[in-house]
This record gives C-alpha cells, sequence and structure tokens, in this order.
C-alpha cells in the first residue's frame, strides 16, 4: 500500500494486485484495514478509526483506490462517484492492438454472479446493461499496446470484458481470454489517475498513480 494523497477528509492509496479493498469470502486482510491501521498509527488515534469505502478495484488490477476519513466526505464522494462526477483514467497493456487507434466501445454487459464474470453483447439482450467506454492507444512495444481507458458507465469488469470483446484481452487476464497468467498472478490493468472536485474544500484534485513493478509498464510507458 502506497499513500499519494491525504488530508483531514480523504486519502487515496495506490493498491497493488492481489489486495482486496473491502472483504469478502475469503476473508483475507484488506486494503480497508491496512489503511485504517496506518491512520491509528500515524495520528495515534485511540479506538476505532472511521474510513468509508466509495468505490472498489478488482482484486488483480493495481492502481488508485479513494477512501473517505470522514462520513461528511464519504457521502460527498458516493453520491459523485454515483453520479459521475469522478473521472478515471485506466491504462490497460493488450496483446493485441485494436483497429483504431482512438474509438469509443459500446457493448452490453449481462453479469453472471455464480461466475463472477461479465459477457459482452453487441446488442440489447435480457438483463443487459449498456456499456461505453473510450480508449486511446498511447505506447507500443514489439508484442504488446499500451491502451489509456475513460469509462463512461460503470459496469462489472466493464474494462476486461470490452476489451476482450473487441479482440484485445489484457495481459495476464485468463478470465477474459488472454493465453497465459502474469508470474505475479495480477493482469495489466491500472488505475492510472483520478480527478475529481474535493468533497469538502471544494478544490480540484488531481491524482496519478506509480507505475507496477514490472519492467514492461516502464518500457511501453516510455516508447
Amino acid at each position: 500500500m502506497q499513500v499519494v494523497y491525504e488530508d483531514n477528509h480523504i486519502i487515496i492509496v495506490s493498491k497493488r494486485s492481489g489486495e482486496i479493498v473491502q472483504g469478502d469470502k475469503t476473508g483475507d486482510r484488506t486494503l480497508a484495514d491496512d489503511v485504517k491501521a496506518y491512520i491509528k498509527e500515524k495520528y495515534a488515534k485511540p479506538g476505532n478509526v472511521f474510513l468509508g469505502v466509495a468505490h472498489r478495484l478488482d482484486r488483480p488490477v493495481w492502481g488508485l483506490v479513494v477512501f473517505a476519513k470522514t462520513s461528511k466526505a464519504l457521502a460527498r464522494l458516493n453520491d459523485m462517484f454515483r453520479n459521475g462526477e469522478v473521472k478515471k483514467t485506466y491504462w490497460a497493456i493488450t496483446r493485441n492492438t485494436p483497429g483504431e487507434t482512438e474509438a469509443t466501445l459500446t457493448d452490453w454487459l449481462v453479469r453472471n454472479e455464480k461466475q463472477n464474470k461479465s459477457y459482452a453483447y453487441d446488442h440489447e439482450v435480457p438483463r443487459a446493461k449498456k456499456a461505453m467506454l473510450h480508449y486511446q492507444l498511447i505506447g507500443r512495444s514489439d508484442n504488446y499496446s499500451l491502451l489509456e481507458v475513460n469509462l463512461m458507465t460503470g459496469r462489472h469488469h466493464q474494462i476486461r470484458c470490452q476489451l476482450a470483446h473487441a479482440g484485445c484481452p489484457i495481459k495476464g487476464d485468463l478470465k477474459y481470454g488472454a493465453k497465459r497468467s502474469n508470474p505475479d498472478g495480477s493482469i495489466s490493468l491500472l488505475a492510472r489517475k483520478v480527478e475529481f472536485v474535493h468533497p469538502v474544500s471544494k478544490q480540484p484534485i488531481c491524482v496519478v498513480s506509480p507505475l507496477p513493478s514490472d519492467r514492461l509498464w516502464h518500457e511501453i510507458a516510455t516508447i
């Protein structure tokens, strides 16, 4: 866990792949637990530490997670995420290169709860939710492409599912068609940047995540 921004009301950390934001059926220690422990130690807080989870990031994904340190900030952040007032920019490394260097993808996604997986369709089907994202090719190596992705909707596994449906599965994402896993079990998807108006001070906030340690990220991002 790496703290990249903190004030009296919010704290933004860069999550490592493999960490879970909130508790699940595995019972594993969570990122929220680590952030609470950090706050408790740093400020020598007695008793329980308040920490609100405003959004989540899939376990194998890297990058920025925004937490609230006060109930006032949490209520406002929840509204902001729900209303699309938080701009999230992702970076994804894919094996294949899209047909166009920049485009908007529109699909209909159906979530399968048992499989914890979403399926994409080109047309509306029962139980489907419309999913839209915009991508731009920003880097390339001999074997991989680096895409910058901006979500226009927020669906389950949206980036993973839509890019796979477009023929560009994310590196290491076996669930969505990658041919092999990454050695560390991650997928090459990074929540790279968040931008929003601070829920209390009303000042603009823009935070960028450091790149994962994997060498490919650093090589492809500078090409």
